[in-house]
């Protein structure tokens, strides 16, 4: 089964989340080790200042050091902190009381005025932080002696330190994890909730509660929102039409079949009849051709790709200059080769077979064509204008030869259908169809497609 996109996020959002703690935990604790150790070094620096202070030659000349220091720790046998004074050749010199029972090693020589730093392992496996500085000491005898002093403090302290530090980092670390994971849940629940949305209204399409999309939405979703709607809209005009054309196609066939059943039922049929039948069988075909030519207007396919208007009407063009070559008709077309139609190839043709015939038809001898663009955010629309040097439309006819079966001129032949079907098309697009009067002084036709 898919994950569901909240799920997805979430998953993105918390393995995100674990590798950014994860780094910022780590981070933490070098970071919190490195100041624990410069504090050990701080202190154990100060206990060697300490030492220089208190020690001191006897009469003899001999580098002694008190037994009562300052920091009692040195007295007190496993306290933690240890001392040592020790020559170049790492004979003790001096050990504190602390030091009883336990083993700190000599590490190598180390220059007068240099100090050394770092971890160190005795024996039993006590490990400790020392810090050895090396200094020339002038005797009465004006000859300078050189020592090493050395202060350790056992790693215990230390490593309590860590050990806490990362018990508290950890579970702050989590908490704030899981506050995050909360909060990110909460975040993702409220973007989601019209993608939610949308699909509960769907179901509701789905169970007939809803005829279509109507809450408000982010501009994100406003796009399928709208061609979800276009598309309801769209199947629901094609059920229409087509019940439409069946209950019209129906209806127009009840006579001319009552006719021809008479014709049938009697017997022996006289020539008229035969004439009578063959009348109503034009009839029907007739309405057949009428009916299905109704239907052919398409319902447009919001997302189908675009279509070129320059090839599709070249190709009108040449087929019509054909059928009506005795004419000698002149076609002067003006078309910007970017123009597109965003909608069922059929449907254009629809279009333009209908607009161009009706030219060629009424014309005396001369069309011009033009298809221009119109701007538009998402995608252009188009103007496609045809106009002839014909007798024109009379102003008072422009609403009435939309309607089906109604000519402008009734010498000509036609059934008065190609107008209407393309009305019907333009309208199921959204676009407009205007009659103007053209330069030539017959009919312009201008059909407009909004841009996207």
């Amino acid at each position: 089964m898919t994950a569901s996109l909240q799920g997805r996020l979430l998953l993105a959002a918390i393995l995100i989340l674990v590798a950014f703690l994860g780094l910022t935990g780590y981070a933490l604790d070098r970071a919190f080790r490195t100041s624990a150790e410069v504090a050990v070094r701080d202190r154990l620096q100060g206990q060697l200042y300490g030492l220089l202070a208190a020690a001191d030659l006897d009469l003899n000349g001999k580098l002694v050091v008190p037994d009562n220091l300052p920091e009692l720790r040195f007295s007190q046998p496993g306290s933690g902190l240890y001392g040592r004074v020790h020559g170049m050749d790492g004979l003790s010199i001096w050990d504190s009381r602390s030091l009883l029972g336990v083993d700190l090693p000599v590490a190598g020589q180390i220059s007068a005025g240099e100090s050394e730093f770092g971890r160190i392992s005795g024996g039993s496996g006590m490990r400790f932080y020392a810090l050895r500085f090396a200094v020339s000491w002038e005797g009465t005898d004006g000859e300078s002696q050189d020592y090493v002093f050395a202060v350790a403090e056992g790693l215990e302290n230390y490593l309590g330190q860590v050990s806490a530090f990362r018990g508290s980092l950890s579970l702050w670390l989590g908490a704030a994890a899981l506050l995050l994971l909360v909060v990110q849940g909460l975040i993702l629940r409220w973007g989601l909730a019209p993608l939610r949305k949308v699909a509960d209204e769907v179901r509701e399409l789905e169970t007939g509660r809803r005829q279509q999309l109507q809450g408000s939405y982010p501009g994100e979703l406003v796009g399928l929102t709208s061609n979800i709607n276009t598309l309801i809209r769209n199947q629901r005009r094609h059920l229409d039409r087509y019940r439409n054309t069946l209950d019209d196609l129906a209806h127009s066939l009840k006579t001319p079949l009552a006719v021809l059943r008479s014709i049938v039922q009697s017997q022996g049929p006289s020539a008229d009849a035969m004439t009578d039948a063959a009348e109503q069988v034009a009839r029907m075909t007739r309405i057949v051709d009428y009916q299905l030519s109704r239907a052919a207007a398409s319902d447009p396919i919001t997302l189908a790709s675009h279509v070129a208007v320059a090839p599709a009407m070249a190709r009108v063009i040449d087929s019509l200059q054909k059928i009506y070559a005795e004419k000698g008709v002149s076609v002067a077309a003006n078309i910007v080769d970017t123009a597109r139609f965003y909608g069922e190839e059929g449907d254009l043709f629809e279009i333009l077979g209908n607009l161009l015939d009706n030219a060629f038809k009424l014309c005396s001898n001369a069309i011009t064509v033009s298809v221009s663009s119109i701007a538009g955010s998402h995608r252009p629309g188009i103007e496609i204008c045809i106009a002839d040097d014909g007798p024109g439309i009379p102003r008072q006819m422009t609403e009435k030869i939309l309607e089906r079966g109604v000519r402008a001129d009734s010498t000509t032949d036609g059934q008065g259908i190609g107008l209407a079907v393309v009305a019907d098309i333009v309208r199921s697009y959204d676009g407009k169809l205007n009659f103007e009067k053209s330069a030539q002084g017959g009919a312009k036709v201008c059909v407009s497609f909004p841009a996207g």
